[in-house]
């Protein structure tokens, strides 16, 4: 059925040419075509469609010479309607068969939403008894959508000395990454309670109210010119893909979250090298978290507290104890599927108020996590094609829409990617206490299968559990309820999960 519909998507596309010349053209090659099985076999059709990269253009060896011009002239509007829809709303249709269909139906009756460490209580009662969820779901839906949205685009500068002019297809993980570290940057310079203005409706005499605006949306437009297109901007997939050749990184190839974690904090250190914390464009340390020792050979990864401080002293270079922290994590919880052991534990982590969500969604096509709901998974998504936007200068009025979506779309969080990197920002050191305090009860709550474990030291790490280490060294502060889901225990032993393999 995917490929019927596919090649029919196809040549409808083909067969709508403006030209009526061109439209009796192919609505006879279509015709003919389907006609002229003696001497095109569906077989040879499909292979020489899917063969890369798309050799339409060959003619089928036996033909005679009329034949294969006519051959010609048909593969190559094929070629063409191939292009349209690669770069088209068709790839979107492709790309939801991975996905499953994009669905929207955020329901009341599922209960309240965790967005990025905020809960939106979509389900509530007024004092007749009815539900009335839209207060609640109007700001769930003003948060959702003013979360920065990356996605595919075409038309940019060529990639080095490739011709790339697009990452349609192959650069989701990327553009994934990027909205995770966007959201960074909207936290550390703008707040978590940061909503994009609405059409700059500005109230009567609001004066103080406009000048504040302007100076907010420049700081939005200088967070958005990071992530441009094109080797000026210093997060832009140019950028990124030259920082992590030592990963595998390589224009027109997928990626998967560690690599694509390892990545950014190469990328961060060559800026780091280049300028002052001051003029940082990543103004905060990168901490990959990895497994115990030095490898990332096993074992749940290890948040270690005098690691974190290195990276701290090491952007600040030493003129600072501490600086804003963005954690990155990178897991493997199963083989084919995330082990149920683990869902609980993913779900939790949205309720930190350090949440950046997760990096996952279906093998090959990588979304950006960033809420739950009982058992949904609300993503952004990269997959959509648009043009390149030149947002460089000093354009106040720039175009930002497509920046930001305006659909709500979720998964079965149980049907996510095994292989995903969850992201967590630290504003200072009061924060980051908060979040080992949290990660650690989580990982009590974890039946012996924690996501990742916190300790003081490497060494500590043999010695003691994260309690011992947090009444030891005082760092963390007493909470009395983060509203976490205790994990169930799958009765599986830790050894048969196969899980963090990193």
């Amino acid at each position: 059925m995917v490929m019927r519909s596919f090649c029919e998507r196809i040549g409808s596309a083909r067969c709508s040419s403006k030209s009526s010349t061109e439209t009796l053209d192919q609505v006879h090659a279509c015709s003919e075509a389907e006609s002229s099985d003696s001497k095109f076999s569906k077989a040879p059709l499909w292979s020489r469609f899917f063969s890369p990269p798309f050799s339409v253009f060959e003619t089928h060896s036996e033909s005679s010479t009329s034949e294969k011009k006519a051959v010609h002239s048909r593969n190559s509007g094929w070629a063409a309607a191939v292009r349209e829809v690669l770069t088209g709303g068709s790839m979107r249709r492709i790309h939801e068969r991975v996905l499953g269909t994009s669905r929207t139906d955020i329901s009341s009756s599922d209960g309240d939403i965790w967005l990025l460490g905020v809960c939106h209580k979509i389900s509530q009662h007024d004092s007749t008894g009815v539900v009335d969820t839209s207060n609640g779901f109007a700001a769930f839906e003003q948060d959702f959508f003013s979360k920065i949205l990356i996605t595919y685009r075409k038309g940019f500068d060529a990639i080095g000395d490739s011709k790339y002019t697009s990452d349609v297809n192959w650069g989701c993980m990327i553009r994934s990454s990027q909205m995770l570290v966007a959201q960074a940057l909207l936290f550390h310079k703008l707040g978590r309670s940061w909503r994009k203005p609405l059409d700059k409706i500005l109230e009567a005499g609001s004066l103080v109210s406009f000048l504040a605006m302007q100076s907010i949306d420049q700081e939005y437009i200088d967070i958005l010119r990071l992530f441009g297109d094109s080797e000026a901007c210093a997060f832009s997939i140019h950028n990124m893909l030259q920082a992590g050749k030592g990963y595998g990184l390589s224009v027109g190839s997928w990626v998967g979250p560690y690599a694509m974690c390892r990545t950014w904090e190469v990328l961060a250190r060559s800026w780091r090298e280049t300028y002052a914390l001051e003029e940082q464009p990543l103004p905060m340390a990168i901490y990959v978290v990895s497994g115990d020792e030095d490898g990332e050979r096993g074992g749940a990864p290890v948040v270690c507290i005098e690691d974190a401080s290195k990276c701290c002293s090491e952007l600040s270079k030493g003129l600072a104890a501490w600086t804003p922290l963005l954690l990155l994590v990178p897991l493997v919880l199963g083989l084919d599927k995330v082990n149920p052991r683990y869902i609980p534990l993913l779900k939790s982590t949205f309720t930190f108020p350090q949440s950046l969500g997760i990096l996952g969604g279906k093998p090959g096509a990588s979304t950006y996590i960033i809420g739950v709901q009982n058992g949904k998974a609300l993503y952004l998504d990269p997959h959509d094609v648009q043009p390149v936007v030149n947002i460089n200068g000093d354009n106040q009025e720039a175009n930002t829409s497509s920046y930001h979506c305006n659909v709500i779309r979720y998964i079965p969080i149980d049907s996510i990617d095994p292989s995903l990197a969850i992201g967590f920002y630290c504003r200072d050191k009061g924060d980051f206490d908060d979040f080992c305090f949290r990660a650690s009860k989580l990982a009590d709550e974890s039946n012996g299968a924690p996501l990742f474990t916190v300790t003081q030291s490497r060494s500590s790490s043999k010695h003691g559990t994260h309690n011992e280490l947090a009444s030891d060294n005082g760092g963390f502060q007493e909470h009395n309820s983060l509203g976490m889901e205790p994990a169930s225990d799958a009765g599986a032993s830790a050894h048969d999960d196969d899980w963090q393999l990193l």
